[in-house]
Order: structure tokens, then sequence, then C-alpha cells
């Protein structure tokens, strides 16, 4: 795999990430440490997780996921020179009073997360610290819309950014992105870091796959013609875009056991849990069949193909699942496949956005 450059900063990474929220909940230690093991030996060279991970969060595995990274990194003291870690500030609470009390984001919220994120991650640097979700009350997580009844913020963009500055002036995050965003705050954080002299964003970390492409309802020129990348998260739609819940439904009799749609009521009151996103995954499913290709392979091949996409992360519970990951790529789609996709969206729309 041909590295990819991160907006406007140098940082080169694999088109393929390896997303880590698994660790500590679905995956134990010692199997985390597997797949990380595996995926350095072939090749992915960048690394993401959040101080929240694991999921589905909860506080009694609150940092777990980065605790897990860091003894690998113990154990491995040269791996951490061949990758680039990415990891994420939690935005306001929103129920997960273990991560910080209040509705904002002060500037001293920021400095601790991060400090408590380098001690457990045990490394000196975080090369991409992104904000979660955003300081602001808006649509994020299966909402729809913005309510200006809603808002909260009490933490500007501008005081986050002076945050953010600190942190890569002393040394302990090199570039920084937004995750959850919408083309409103990519323009304003762009807008005033150039302004002001302060980081510029380099990456949007949001959910993109074939039950949801709103990225491409707005994003996708704000980013492009800002410089800024897409990392897209959930190519598989939390495993809807796998097949395994086509015969069976999320739950009940012949439903997968173990996965976070079968496992977790929360994570199914979210959008990836809508009648509406299994239907319409339903259908690119059988798509990907006719055309003799895994729902697996094609979901993630439309994401591995995209030119709105620089990198694409994957989540994954075991060595096979992260294999199978990885060897979609260089799987193409033709024309005909792709228009058919087209015509299915037309139909069904984003009903996991």
């Amino acid at each position: 795999m041909k590295l990819v450059q991160l907006g406007q900063s140098d940082l080169h990474v694999t088109p393929i990430c390896l997303g880590t929220m698994t660790f500590g909940e679905q995956v134990n230690e010692a199997d985390s440490h597997a797949i990380l093991d595996h995926s350095l030996a072939r090749g992915v060279n960048f690394l993401d997780t959040a101080e929240m991970y694991s999921v589905p969060t909860k506080a009694e595995t609150f940092g777990s996921t980065e605790t897990i990274m860091g003894n690998w990194f113990a154990k491995h003291p040269g791996a951490r020179r061949k990758l680039v870690l990415a990891s994420k500030v939690a935005g306001p609470s929103r129920g997960m009073p273990w991560v910080r009390e209040g509705k904002g984001m002060t500037a001293q919220d920021i400095a601790h997360s991060c400090e408590a994120s380098l001690r457990r991650l045990q490394t000196d640097v975080i090369d991409l610290y992104q904000i979660h979700w955003p300081e602001r009350h808006v649509p994020a997580f299966g909402a729809v819309y913005y309510d200006p009844a809603k808002e909260t913020s009490s933490t500007s963009i501008h005081e986050q950014l002076d945050a953010f500055d600190k942190l890569v002036k002393s040394g302990k995050v090199r570039y920084i992105g937004l995750s959850n965003e919408t083309p409103y705050g990519v323009h304003e954080f762009v807008r005033l870091a150039e302004q002001h002299g302060l980081p510029r964003v380099a990456t949007v970390q949001n959910p993109y796959c074939l039950v949801n492409r709103t990225w491409e309802n707005g994003l996708d020129e704000t980013c492009h013609r800002l410089g800024v990348s897409l990392l897209a998260y959930s190519p598989l739609g939390v495993g809807l875009l796998t097949g395994k819940y086509d015969a069976s439904g999320l739950t009940g009799p012949g439903a997968p056991e173990g996965t976070r749609l079968s496992a977790y009521e929360s994570a199914r009151k979210q959008r990836w849990g809508r009648p509406e996103a299994l239907a319409a995954a339903r259908r690119y499913n059988q798509l990907a069949r006719d055309n003799g290709m895994t729902p697996t392979q094609m979901a993630l091949a439309f994401c591995y193909t995209q030119w709105r996409v620089a990198s694409t992360i994957i989540g994954v519970t075991s060595v096979t699942h992260l294999d199978e990951n990885l060897n979609a790529w260089g799987t193409t789609l033709s024309p005909e496949v792709l228009t058919q996709i087209d015509a299915i969206r037309w139909d069904m729309r984003d009903p996991a956005l």
C-alpha cells in the first residue's frame, strides 16, 4: 500500500488504519496484542484510539484501550517509531461523567486528557490528536437535526485551538484533527487557525460507508477545497455490511454472538440498529454476492477506492478478521457495480446517518 499524506501535515500513513475501540471489551489484552503484532507485520503503520475507549463506553473500561496499547508499546520498544499514532479527546460528557463533568470542554480539560492519554499509551507524543465530537451541540451518533435551542457551548473554537497550540509547542502533539464534525466546524477551525497562526486541522474522522454517505453532502467539497483529509470510520456499518445479520437479524435465533449489535443494546439504539439500515445493508450485500464478491470485499472496496477517503479505519476482533479486511485491498468495483450501488442509495438513502 502506497502511503498517503494527511491534509497539509507531514504525516504519511497507510490507506488502511487499525481502529482499536474493541480492545478491552470485545477483545482481551492478549488477543489485542496479537492483532497489533499482525497488523504491524502486514505493513499497517497507522493506529487510531481514544481516551473514552473501549466501546461500549463505561466507567470500568474507560481508558482501557490506551492502556492495552501502551503495554504493547512497552513490549515492542521499536514499534512506536514505525507507527503514526492517533488518539482523541472526548467532547462534552453527554452522559459519561467518568470522562469529565460539565457541558463544555475547556483548555484545561484538553490538556489534562492529553496528559492522561500519554501516560496510558506510554509514549511522549501523539502524532494526531483529535476532538472526538464537537464541543458544540451538533447532530452526531444518529441524531439528525441541529437544534439551536439545545446549544450549550461554553468553550469557543479559538480557545480549543489555543489549547492544542500549547500541546503542539510543548512537543506532546504533532498535528490535530476533528471527528464527527460538520462543514461549519471544519471551516471555522481552519479559518481561525489561519487567522491566528494556530494549528491547522489535518483530518476529519467521520462515518463513511454504503449505508451512510452523508459525507458526500457538503463535507467532501469542504475538505477537498481546504486540504483536510477524511479518515473514514465504520466502513462495514458496524458489521451490517459483512452479511452476518442478513439471515437472522440483529438478535434472536441464529444471530451471531458477541458482536456489538447482538450483544449491546446501546449499539442497537444508535443509527446502526435501525431496521432501515439492515434492510439497505441486505440489498448491498446481495449485490456483492451477485457480482462474485463477499459483502465485506465490496463494502471495503467502496471506501478503499474513493477519492474522498485518505485512510479507512477498520475495527476487528481477531487476526482472521484483520486479514479479511486487509486482503480486500486491491478489489476494484466496475462502473456497472458502482451504478447499481448508487441506485440502491437512491431508493434507501442513508439510513444509518
